[in-house]
């Protein structure tokens, strides 16, 4: 049974006092403190819109008054689309979605223990085992090619994704010609510009810098997609103690900040533009102040983050599911289920590098994929919680079968079977005589074998009319 966009919140690290003190301090940053804007295309846009702005320093300050208004514009329900609309996805209340993500530069191989720099070829192949994992229900780009100059990296990613799977494909990206690129070729695929807008196939990212500041390139990104109306999410990657106050509370303070400067700023552009509240929070390791991403506080902080974005009504994007392990170990399976769980069940809608990456999102694996997809079946199935009804409690069955009595033949039995348990796909459940009679293989080996299995049967998603358009008309696009 595939569980997706099934209902969360049940978990609330915030208490609804905490909320609103998080809200108002959030809301006194902006109307005291200011964000600094380096677009100049954004400043202009933030002056016209009745913000305060100091153009010497490239400041913007706004009331609390207008801020809300600007969020109240922002859709409060997000319909993401895949190429096949069994895999369309809508972002928004507590209903929670699992995806990939990251831009990781190096792809680890568990058999020789090896990593190395990731092609555009892995990408593809990537694309094509993500879209047949069930438990994943978006594909964010997750690797960043290292062979392509950058020119060519919007156009050679979105290209892997589109054409090698059905599943709705987000992505950063670099370039305003690329942005413009890669909405042409999303057009293609739909059929034309309106049947992208009513059918997103793609959406971007276009990230704010913690604490507090856009700079010039991100800033005309976010002009040019929310002019386009391009779904778009704009996410924040506050660091306890380094770029932002290391208490939790004050992580959770600048992380709200910085994603909603983007919020508004899409707003002011084209209102109603399909926007994404997002959160990237994590804590650093005080021995060194590096970036931590297994860490339980990265599952609470985005657990928080997803009953801000509830509080402001806007669709949220969360992180969790990764890992600070160099190998494929006990730590990458408890690191990754906790932050992926700890998000899940504050009904995050869309938890991003919920599978693949390794060693502080440096490093992506195939097999973890396999891995991660049997997690994220276990993380749903635990957010889905329990169902108490007449037929669930079963007081008939009960009294029919009476003291002493089994349920194993029970037509009740193979009824709820399938789905009241999730049935994994990659655990190993057998007795030991039997396990080692079948190889006594490891979980990553197992998960190898899955996923060599998915990619020497995939084949390519495009119909053929379709990518021949795409490729002679976009340029620099590998092939």
């Amino acid at each position: 049974m595939i569980r997706r966009g099934v209902t969360g919140g049940s978990f609330k690290p915030l208490t609804e006092e905490s909320i609103d003190r998080i809200h108002q301090t959030a809301m006194r940053v902006i109307e005291e403190v200011g964000f600094e804007i380096n677009s100049e295309a954004a400043l202009e846009l933030f002056k016209r819109a009745g913000a305060w702005v100091d153009q010497e320093k490239n400041l913007v300050r706004l009331s609390q008054k207008r801020v809300m208004e600007l969020i109240g514009m922002a859709p409060s329900e997000i319909k993401l689309c895949g190429q096949d609309e069994k895999q369309d996805i809508l972002l928004g209340g507590q209903r929670v979605y699992t995806g990939t993500g990251g831009t990781a530069l190096y792809i680890y191989h568990p058999d020789t223990g090896q990593k190395q720099l990731a092609t555009l070829d892995d990408l593809k192949r990537i694309a094509k085992l993500v879209d047949r994992l069930d438990n994943i229900h978006l594909f964010m780009l997750p690797t960043y090619p290292s062979e392509l100059p950058v020119e060519q990296v919007d156009v050679n990613r979105f290209f892997a994704g589109l054409d090698n799977t059905t599943k709705h494909v987000m992505g950063g990206v670099y370039t305003p010609d690329g942005v413009k690129q890669v909405i042409r070729m999303a057009e293609i695929v739909a059929g034309s510009s309106q049947r992208l807008h009513q059918r997103p196939l793609i959406s971007m990212i276009a990230c704010s810098i913690s604490p507090m500041k856009m700079d010039g390139q991100y800033g005309d990104l976010v002009v040019a997609i929310a002019q386009a109306g391009i779904p778009l999410v704009c996410p924040a990657e506050p660091l306890c103690g380094a770029t932002s106050p290391v208490t939790l509370a004050g992580n959770l303070v600048i992380q709200t900040v910085d994603s909603l400067m983007g919020v508004l700023l899409t707003q002011i552009i084209n209102p109603g533009t399909p926007v994404i509240f997002g959160s990237v929070s994590t804590n650093t390791d005080f021995r060194d102040l590096k970036y931590l991403a297994g860490s339980v506080e990265m599952g609470l902080l985005n657990a928080a983050g997803a009953q801000m974005a509830q509080y402001y009504k806007l669709p949220f994007y969360a992180t969790g599911g990764m890992t600070d392990s160099k190998m494929l170990d006990a730590q990458s399976g408890y690191e990754s289920a906790l932050t992926s769980l700890l998000c899940a069940l504050a009904g995050a809608n869309f938890i991003h590098d919920a599978a693949g990456l390794m060693e502080f999102a440096l490093t992506a694996c195939y097999e973890k994929y396999v891995i991660d997809n049997e997690i994220l079946g276990m993380v749903m199935r635990a957010v889905e919680g329990i169902k108490v009804n007449d037929d669930t409690l079963a007081f008939d069955l009960i009294k029919q079968v009476g003291p002493g009595g089994n349920f194993v033949t029970a037509k009740h039995t193979r009824h709820f079977m399938r789905g009241e348990h999730y049935l994994p796909s990659l655990s190993d459940r057998d007795y030991r005589e039997d396990w080692e009679a079948r190889g006594g293989k490891t979980t990553w080996e197992r998960a190898a074998e899955r996923a060599k299995g998915i990619l020497a049967s995939h084949s390519h998603s495009l119909p053929a009319a379709i990518r021949q358009q795409v490729l002679s008309e976009i340029a620099g696009i590998v092939d």
